[in-house]
């Protein structure tokens, strides 16, 4: 079944079961496969409520790698698996590569662990891959991926691949297993199967068999939509669709093209975007919903100035339509453009959550400095004092944070208090004491020196002469095995500097650029900051908006939708001296109408006028994907009374946010 975006394909294959069922099948013989376990217990959760509980207990509903342990689990020694083999997660598969490899690099390692899952999930073996090798790199991959593979087999371990590969080789060399597994599923079912790659469409052939011949063999059901292709970088291929006709020629296609999610002018866009690229199936979504708002384009300064005006809008429709949070998502390319929008929903109070990637303020990094910080304004708050004491490390160990604990404890006094206790040296002495007292010392004079800095360029030059002190960037590139993550992380740290050096100076975005305010002392700015990280993270709260990647928003919904930073070199998606092939290009449109399909009532496309790219601003060049939607610009373009509202609640966001800290300030 050939399954458009929001045209309810989870219920398709429900019912399809239920169907099965009222066939003559037993519950025991289907088997409903797609990828991830949440998709996979939505699945069973649907097909209980049609069938039944004690039926759908014994439905096989699971992911391809789930029925890939039952397969081993059951049938492994006839692969040279022992039936309590172990399986590896990432860390041990890095070990055994190092060990393999004779390398201590753990970045080395992760480069032979990618190439050679990618290997795996094409269907090669250490001899194939050797073969197909580029160059000296993929060739010395390739040796090594053998010397992996000897140790699996003496360890009785499998990686993750494993558990696809090793069940395709097992239903391929095995004609008694095969047949087997064959007798135990009547009926097998995929869902989404844009998305498998070639070991996975090879395991699903083994296990239904060859679709010209008669009788059992070929009963099957796909569900999928080539129109959302989009994890090409880990193995998936489009192939697999084209295939299907020419392996299975009694395959019937069914087009299901309403669309039970999103309004018509929601629809035309994304049908516009997706007609560009080449067809394997024909369809065009179409709604009942009616025709809804049209779909928007909006332009912003930059990245701060569209987080306000997400937060903006965010506040407009809670109180003018009265949407919850939960019914907004703000979407997006790359993890990197959650900055600015957290810092402008924390300085607002907006709950929300990050779906796809780290929140910017969950950085290991950004987490250190805000200790310090929040240490500087509350010397009572231990779990700061725990973090700051031992981030850069500076002799203070954990049998010395335990003792000192103890003594605070008994005594009811903080951490920090505790530290310039007279009767201290009763229980601690020499190094560990003297460290101690020192890092006090450090957090005193750093707080009065913060105090006195005001302005935006005294708070980035205290700063940047603190991070200097305590040689953080060295501390960076210690815990890391890659320079360049560490070069990254050193890049978050310096952008934070910059966004107190601002929040100090008084700069305050406005539509027609900023102006200058009563500069704060670093110290002030600490007190907001405080609030800010330590706002109660409600990302597991059902009333939330939520910050995602597009990939990561695939196969979810919401009734109001941002797609954010809608630019050449962001989406699509490019490096500075990267080339686009034609197929990177038809996946980027791809990822494009999976995110126009997102929205069911209400649809902003957010492109800048400059944007980072790493350390620089560049001029930004809206994406080509918005002049494909093919919007009329009179229906787009932003009425004079809306723009009226939206300055309004702009203004009143700022306000709100000014008032909030003002009254942190107060309180402290």
């Amino acid at each position: 079944m050939l399954a458009g975006a929001g045209s309810g394909k989870t219920r398709v294959i429900t019912h399809k079961i239920a169907r099965l069922l009222s066939h003559g099948l037993e519950p025991r013989q289907i088997a409903a496969i797609t990828f991830t376990n949440k998709a996979a217990a939505e699945m069973r959760e649907r097909a209980k409520a049609l069938v039944g509980a004690r039926a759908a207990r014994e439905l096989a509903i699971s992911t391809f790698h789930a029925l890939g342990v039952r397969m081993l689990r059951t049938d492994g020694e006839r692969v040279g698996l022992k039936a309590n083999f172990s399986i590896l997660d990432s860390d041990d598969v890095l070990g055994v590569l190092r060990d393999a490899g004779g390398s201590t690099d753990n970045k080395q390692a992760r480069r032979w662990q990618w190439a050679i899952s990618l290997w795996k999930n094409r269907g090669l073996d250490a001899d194939a891959a050797e073969r197909a090798a580029a160059d000296d790199d993929e060739r010395q991959a390739a040796r090594i991926m053998r010397r992996y593979e000897e140790r699996l087999a003496a360890y009785q371990a499998v990686d993750f691949d494993d558990l696809i590969v090793l069940p395709l080789k097992l239903l391929q060399r095995d004609a008694e297993a095969c047949a087997k597994w064959r007798a135990t599923f009547g009926h097998v079912l995929v869902d989404e199967y844009q998305d498998t790659n070639a070991v996975q469409y090879e395991l699903m052939k083994a296990l239904v068999g060859d679709g010209s011949v008669s009788g059992p063999n070929g009963q099957f059901t796909a569900v999928g939509d080539d129109d959302q292709s989009i994890y090409g970088w880990r193995g998936a291929t489009i192939d697999n669709l084209k295939r299907l006709p020419q392996d299975y020629p009694k395959l019937e296609v069914i087009a299901l093209e309403q669309n039970y999610r999103s309004t018509s002018h929601i629809l035309r866009a994304a049908n516009a975007v997706i007609a560009k690229n080449p067809k394997i199936f024909e369809k065009k979504l179409w709604s009942e919903l009616g025709e809804g708002e049209p779909v928007r384009v909006i332009e912003c300064d930059g990245e701060e100035h569209e987080a306000e005006r997400a937060v903006a809008r965010i506040q407009s429709l809670r109180g003018n339509a009265g949407a919850k949070f939960s019914d907004l998502a703000v979407l997006y390319r790359a993890n990197h453009q959650s900055k600015a929008l957290e810092q402008k929903l924390r300085a607002a109070q907006i709950p929300y959550k990050v779906s796809g990637g780290q929140s910017y303020f969950d950085r290991a990094e950004i987490k250190d400095l805000c200790a310090w910080l929040r240490l500087l304004v509350n010397q009572d708050d231990d779990p700061a004092f725990l973090r700051a004491a031992t981030t850069p490390r500076r002799g203070i160990g954990h049998q010395t944070l335990a003792t000192l604990g103890e003594f605070a404890a008994r005594w009811k006094v903080s951490l920090f208090e505790a530290i310039f206790s007279p009767t201290l040296a009763t229980v601690l002495k020499g190094k560990a004491l003297e460290a101690l007292q020192h890092f006090g010392r450090e957090i005193n004079d750093l707080e009065h020196r913060a105090r006195h800095a005001s302005g935006g360029e005294d708070a980035r030059a205290l700063l940047m002469g603190w991070l200097k002190d305590i040689d953080y960037e060295q501390h960076l590139h210690d815990g890391e095995d890659s320079p360049r993550l560490a070069e990254a992380r050193w890049a978050n740290v310096l952008d934070f500097v910059d966004w107190i050096g601002k929040r100090c100076g008084g700069e305050i975005r406005q539509e027609a650029g900023t102006f200058e305010s009563e500069k704060r002392s670093v110290l002030e700015v600490a007190q907001t900051i405080a609030v800010i990280v330590s706002l109660a993270e409600r990302g597991d709260e059902q009333d939330v908006v939520t910050l995602s990647t597009l990939h990561a928003a695939k196969g979810l919904e919401w009734p109001h939708v941002m797609l954010a930073g809608v630019n050449e070199g962001l989406l699509p998606f490019k490096g500075a001296d990267e080339e686009m092939s034609v197929e990177r290009l038809e996946e980027e449109r791809r990822l494009m109408y999976v995110g126009i399909t997102r929205a069911q009532r209400t649809l902003v496309v957010s492109t800048l006028k400059r944007r980072k790219r790493g350390r620089e601003t560049v001029a930004g060049v809206p994406s080509r994907f918005i002049a494909e939607m093919k919007l009329d610009a009179a229906v787009t373009k932003e009425d004079p009374r809306e723009r009226i509202r939206r300055l309004r609640d702009e203004l009143a966001a700022r306000s709100a946010a000014a008032v909030a800290a003002a009254a942190t300030m107060d309180a402290r």
